[in-house]
């Protein structure tokens, strides 16, 4: 489904102000599409909603998950520290007015705040955002390393005397996590890959 349609049937079920709707999408629409997002983009979104289209008979709440993955990487800018904060805060004011109950506002709230550390949740639809988030890292190699090369253009204000002490930082810290997606489906598919990935950036840094 296109994202456009996809986003406007998901808001349909709180509100029938299509003109609210398109508001708030175009919002999304830009903001993904800045120049400056090589891989942080719509092709993004799209990945992630092909990932949770496998296990959603496994989701307590489609509606949630799916304005997260939205709204997850909403506000992205390589420099700062509080890109899910912000795109977590857009997330709840828009979501506020379109009308959704507190419940379902905070979990998305918690969701994308959840996609900072990547810390295994209590909440198992939390694990399959976080799960199909993370999804590129146990991608066949040759689309691993297109990956790579993106993230690198995303930090290109960085020289490589920063952005590689940092970047070998994170890789190694999803090395060290007993398994780096949280939920079975996503263990079984891409574990082992995700870890031969990793080790081979890590080699060449």
């Amino acid at each position: 489904m296109i994202l456009k349609d996809r986003f406007e049937s998901l808001c349909l079920n709180f509100t029938e102000d299509k003109i609210l709707i398109e508001k708030f999408w175009i919002k999304i629409e830009k903001n993904y599409s800045g120049k400056n997002r090589y891989y942080h983009n719509l092709q993004h979104l799209e990945t992630l909603f092909e990932e949770i289209e496998h296990v959603k008979d496994k989701i307590k709440n489609l509606n949630t998950i799916s304005f997260s993955i939205f709204y997850h990487d909403v506000i992205y800018d390589a420099t700062s520290k509080l890109n899910e904060e912000k795109s977590a805060d857009l997330a709840k004011e828009r979501l506020e007015i379109l009308g959704l109950n507190n419940e379902d506002l905070q979990q998305i709230y918690e969701q994308i705040l959840a996609t900072k550390s990547h810390k295994k949740s209590d909440d198992e639809d939390t694990n399959f955002l976080l799960d199909t988030d993370l999804s590129i890292l146990g991608k066949s190699s040759q689309v691993y390393l297109e990956y790579t090369k993106q993230i690198r253009k995303e930090y290109s204000i960085y020289p490589d005397f920063l952005y590689k002490p940092g970047r070998k930082k994170v890789l190694q810290h999803f090395l060290a996590l007993e398994n780096i997606f949280k939920t079975e489906y996503f263990k079984n598919k891409y574990e082992s890959q995700a870890r031969e990935n990793i080790e081979f950036e890590l080699r060449s840094l």
